[in-house]
């Protein structure tokens, strides 16, 4: 596992532990790992064994999701890739991967294709089709950018014609990384209730969901500072939400002391610079995950209009400077540590 996404990862599912000391008479944790990063499920309130087996059918879920929606490993979507690539009809036998693509390209839309699964190419290109990112690597050429660029890869090129997919253009490359655990986390959430479960949390590598309660209390998370050094704030679920957090310090290569980070701006190929992170609250992780990738790459200038767009409700930002940007809905959620709390600018309502 790259030491960044296991360092990041390991600091929020210890935050949610400590937040629940006390109470273990009643919480079943358990972590697996898959998607490249370790999952996390808490459950409250239930006896053991229906616990442990409910965790077991969703770690079985998400080894199932894997194999169909990674980008670069043995699967469905490589599979997929590999078609559009040679320029094949593609007949799809993971039922699964259609509703995928659909939101896809809902999300796609929405945010004015800041959004963009199409450009995996651009991803591979920075050396982000890769589990370990702790080697360096040189950053690819203006021309490789450029050319890419110019191919303009995009979910508009996907035609869907009853279980037959096939692009026009070769350039497309899909990869789901920007929104699958969302997607996923909103799957696991599902499923629990089917199981009789109703207080549960799943933290897919920092991608929350949550549903009920601890107890008599909401489950309150925690927000990583993007430093990475101390928790910036909580915030407490209400009902059934997904937090998600994106940002420069999740995956990220550094090369001649420039950190590069993974979320690509898909207009210029180059990695986006402006917001270290991102957080956004919405009962639907998939488009949580979508629009914390959309307004990191929109920046300063463009976030609430794609936020607007996408009807998100709650944001919070952080530019380089570790200034904090919360709409006024989201600042009256967030709980900031009053020894550490930042610089925040309420923005204009959503």
């Amino acid at each position: 596992m790259n030491q960044n996404m296991q360092t990041r990862t390991y600091i929020i599912i210890l935050l949610i532990g400590l937040l629940v000391t006390g109470c273990s008479q009643q919480l079943h944790q358990q972590q697996f790992y898959v998607f490249g990063t370790l999952v996390g499920i808490s459950i409250w309130g239930v006896p053991e064994k229906q616990a442990n087996e409910a965790i077991n059918t969703i770690a079985n879920d998400f080894q199932i999701m894997h194999y169909s929606f990674h980008a670069w490993k043995p699967g469905a979507l490589s599979d997929l890739n590999q078609a559009i690539s040679t320029g094949q009809v593609w007949t799809v036998t993971e039922l699964a991967l259609l509703p995928v693509l659909e939101q896809a390209t809902h999300f796609y839309h929405q945010s004015n294709g800041l959004f963009n699964p199409a450009v995996g190419q651009l991803i591979n290109l920075w050396g982000f089709h890769d589990d370990d990112l702790s080697n360096t690597r040189q950053s690819p050429s203006p021309e490789k950018i450029a050319k890419l660029i110019a191919l303009a890869p995009s979910m508009d090129d996907i035609e869907i014609q009853g279980n037959q997919i096939y692009s026009r253009n070769r350039a497309v490359q899909l990869d789901f990384g920007a929104f699958a655990k969302g997607y996923a986390a909103d799957l696991a959430i599902a499923k629990l209730h089917q199981l009789g479960i109703h207080n549960a949390i799943v933290n897919a590598g920092g991608n929350l969901k949550a549903t009920g309660k601890k107890g008599d209390n909401p489950w309150l998370i925690g927000i990583r500072h993007p430093n990475g050094e101390y928790v910036l704030a909580a915030v407490a679920i209400r009902g059934e939400e997904s937090m998600i957090t994106s940002g420069n310090y999740e995956r990220f290569r550094e090369y001649n002391g420039k950190r590069y980070s993974h979320i690509i701006d898909p207009r210029t190929g180059m990695p986006v610079q402006g917001f270290t992170s991102v957080t956004i609250i919405d009962q639907n992780g998939a488009l949580a995950d979508a629009a914390s990738t959309a307004l990191t790459v929109a920046g300063l200038e463009n976030w609430h209009r794609i936020a607007q767009q996408m009807g998100i409700k709650y944001v919070m930002l952080v530019d380089e400077e570790g200034t904090v940007y919360v709409n006024p809905a989201m600042a009256e959620r967030v709980q900031f540590q009053p020894e550490k709390k930042p610089k925040i600018i309420i923005t204009e309502p959503l």
